[in-house]
């Protein structure tokens, strides 16, 4: 579950370095993330287009799949990731049961317009009842703070840029066991819970840290994987708090070197 700087994930440009005063300008060359569209197809069916960074793609395709809910692990191929003039294409076979929500979301891209979820329907599908957290782990506050302060030395392309998010997956020890990054926080998430499925590996032995804020839907994406425990380096939104409330999912934010806020932990599995 090692993870390498790959070339589609770096570009080095050549920019100028000013300061706020007369001083003339030097040129320095930059490392920053690649951004690239990458469109996902279940069974030759065309389901999003997501904007990320070009590694790992086979776990991002998985890691998606199974946060959508459109299928359980076991049920998967094994992906196949192509490149495309200006991007990627990533493909992947599901069972027959999950086309009906693929052929759906393809009929309904054609009427979206603008944001692309507006109407009372759409609202209620967003805020679907999640299924509750069953795994249990207990995890000691300084297990919490050994991930945190070991995440940086993982993170080799926010290293190089200084542009990007990480997903860690850590054992209760606090040991980091797997990492994944990526322009986008949900992408990482996405690419972290494909790698972890991929490698036979149960999401429910560990937890996640996040370098991002919480957002609703990282909660979400934590659920239904079967996360335990979910660690932001930033803060969380109302709705992302309410929503791990709702599904049981133990949720630590604002966490830092010395100090972390617990917005939610029914099943005292924080120590």
């Amino acid at each position: 579950m090692t993870t390498s700087i790959a070339s589609p994930a770096l570009r080095s440009i050549s920019l100028d370095r000013v300061g706020y005063d007369d001083t003339p300008a030097d040129r320095v060359d930059r490392s920053v993330p690649v951004e690239a569209p990458i469109a996902i197809e279940y069974n030759g069916i065309g389901y999003a287009v997501m904007m990320g960074t070009p590694t790992d793609l086979a776990d991002f395709v998985t890691g998606f799949t199974l946060s959508e809910g459109l299928a359980h692990a076991d049920e998967l191929s094994e992906p196949q990731v192509v490149p495309v003039e200006g991007g990627w294409v990533a493909r992947l076979n599901l069972p027959p049961r999950s086309l009906p929500r693929i052929l759906e979301r393809a009929r309904s891209r054609v009427s979206e317009s603008g944001c692309g979820i507006c109407g009372i329907d759409s609202i209620a599908a967003a805020l679907a009842p999640l299924p509750k957290v069953i795994a249990r782990i207990e995890v000691a506050r300084e297990a919490i703070a050994h991930a945190l302060k070991a995440l940086s030395d993982r993170q080799l392309l926010g290293q190089a840029t200084g542009a990007t998010h990480a997903a860690a997956f850590c054992a209760p020890t606090g040991e980091i066991l797997a990492v994944r990054e990526d322009v986008g926080r949900h992408n990482a998430l996405d690419k972290l819970v494909g790698t972890l499925a991929r490698s036979g590996v149960s999401p429910a032995t560990g937890f996640v840290v996040l370098s991002a804020r919480c957002s609703q839907e990282l909660v979400e994406k934590c659920v239904r994987a079967g996360f335990p425990l979910l660690i932001t380096i930033s803060a969380p939104t109302s709705l992302a708090i309410d929503r791990a409330r709702e599904a049981g999912l133990a949720l630590g934010v604002l966490a830092r070197h010395d100090t972390m806020l617990i917005a939610n932990d029914p099943h005292k599995l924080i120590a």
